[in-house]
C-alpha cells in the first residue's frame, strides 16, 4: 500500500471519533528488520481493538517493509509509514506521534519486548487520564536469555506525581528515561510542546517531558513491563558522544529544575572525570579518535586535557582487565557493568568479540 493511501486511511479513521484508540504504540525504525519482526510479533500478541501500532521507517534499505506488510495483513491497526529520507531518530519518533490516532502514545523501541500483561497495565493507567505514564524495565542480554538488571527504577509499586513534584519526578525517573520505551505520553500534550529543538539530541522524549512543568499527573509503574535487548542499539557505536555530551547537555538545559536535581541525573561534564574515561576506555568506547573529535575542540589546554589524552592511549586490554577485576571486587555480581566490559573489544576472555 502506498504512503498516500495509508495517510488517506488515517484521515478517514480520525473522522470517526468513536473509533479513536486509547493507545498508539509508536515505533521508529531503520534497517532493523530482524529485530522488528520479533518485536512486532510480541506486541501484536497483546493488542486489542482499543489500540494501534504505528511504524515510521526512516528510509530502510532492508526487508522492513516486507516484515510489516506480513503482519499488517492480519491486523489492520498496524500502520506503516516509510520515509523517503531519514530524518534521524528524534524526527522519526516525532512523526510517529503526529501520525498516531491514539489518545496516548507509547514510544516503543524496535528491538525490545513487552512483558506479559504489559499492554493491559499501561491501558489501565491511561484510563486514569494522566499526562504521562512511566514504566519500569529490566535489562537483558542481546538474545534476551539472561537478566542483567532486574529493575531500572529504584522502587516497586505505583507512584503518582503532580506538577509541584517535578524535581522529585526528575530525580526518581530522569536517568531511567534515557530508555525511550519507558514513556507513554498524552498525544495532545506532546503536540503542544516544542519538539524540533530536540532533534539531534537522541532523547526527544525527555526534552518534551521536562522542558517545562507538566500541567497534570504522571503515573509511574515500578514493575518491569519491558525487556530491554541490551547492546544492539543503533547508537552503540556513538556511546561516547551520546553519554559524555548529548545526554548531559540535554539534562542541564532544563534550568527551571534545581541544580541538585539535574546533578542527580547526570554530571555536567562527565568527560572531565578520569574515572569515567578509564571506564569508557575499558569498554572500548574511548580512544584517541574520540579524544581528538570531541574533547580537544571543547576544552582549554590544562592538566585535565593532557590526562584525558593519556587515558585514550592506555593499553585497552590492560585497562579492561583492571576494570573487570575492580568491578568484581567492589560491586560483586553487578552484571550490567561486567557485561559491557566482557563485550569490549579489549576483553581477552572467551567471550571476546575480537
Amino acid at each position: 500500500m502506498s504512503e498516500y493511501n495509508q495517510r488517506t486511511d488515517v484521515r478517514a479513521h480520525r473522522s470517526a471519533a468513536n473509533d479513536q484508540p486509547l493507545l498508539s504504540v509508536c515505533i521508529a525504525t531503520r534497517n532493523r528488520d530482524r529485530y522488528l519482526a520479533l518485536t512486532l510479533d510480541n506486541i501484536l500478541e497483546q493488542c486489542g481493538d482499543d489500540m494501534e501500532v504505528v511504524v515510521v521507517d526512516g528510509a530502510s534499505t532492508d526487508d522492513t517493509a516486507t516484515v510489516v506488510a506480513a503482519r499488517a495483513s492480519n491486523w489492520s491497526n498496524l500502520k506503516y509509514y516509510p520515509q523517503a529520507v531519514n530524518s534521524g531518530i528524534d524526527g522519526d519518533y516525532d512523526k510517529a506521534v503526529e501520525l498516531a490516532q491514539g489518545r496516548y502514545c507509547w514510544l516503543a523501541s524496535d528491538d525490545d519486548m513487552f512483558a506479559p500483561g504489559a499492554v493491559a497495565s499501561v491501558l489501565n493507567a491511561c484510563r486514569k487520564e494522566p499526562d504521562a505514564v512511566i514504566i519500569d524495565a529490566e535489562v537483558r542480554t542481546a538474545d534476551l536469555t539472561d537478566v542483567l538488571v532486574p529493575q531500572r527504577l529504584g522502587f516497586s509499586g505505583e507512584r503518582r506525581y503532580i506538577s509541584t513534584d517535578s524535581d522529585r519526578l526528575f530525580i526518581d525517573c530522569g536517568l531511567h528515561l534515557n530508555f525511550i520505551g519507558a514513556l507513554v505520553i498524552r498525544r495532545e500534550l506532546w503536540l503542544q510542546r516544542e519538539r524540533k529543538r530536540y532533534y539531534g539530541s537522541e532523547f526527544i522524549h525527555v526534552g518534551v517531558l521536562f522542558q517545562a512543568p507538566l500541567p497534570g499527573e504522571v503515573i509511574v509503574i515500578g514493575a518491569p513491563l519491558v525487556h530491554i535487548r541490551y547492546g544492539v542499539g543503533n547508537w552503540t557505536s556513538r556511546s561516547f558522544q551520546v553519554w559524555m555530551f548529548k545526554w548531559p547537555d540535554l539534562i542541564w538545559s532544563f534550568d527551571w529544575l534545581a541544580e541538585s536535581s539535574r546533578a542527580a541525573v547526570s554530571q555536567r561534564y562527565p568527560w572531565q572525570s578520569p574515572v569515567v574515561l578509564l571506564l569508557y576506555r575499558a569498554k572500548g568506547w574511548y580512544s584517541w579518535q574520540e579524544f581528538t573529535q570531541f574533547i580537544l575542540p571543547r576544552a582549554k589546554m590544562s592538566w585535565r586535557i593532557w590526562l584525558a589524552g593519556l587515558i585514550s592511549l592506555l593499553p585497552g586490554r590492560l585497562v579492561n582487565f583492571a576494570a573487570l577485576a575492580y568491578a568484581r571486587l567492589r560491586r560483586g555480581n553487578q552484571r550490567g557493568g561486567i557485561y559491557d566490559l566482557k563485550r569490549s573489544r579489549y576483553f581477552s576472555g572467551k567471550h571476546s568479540r575480537g
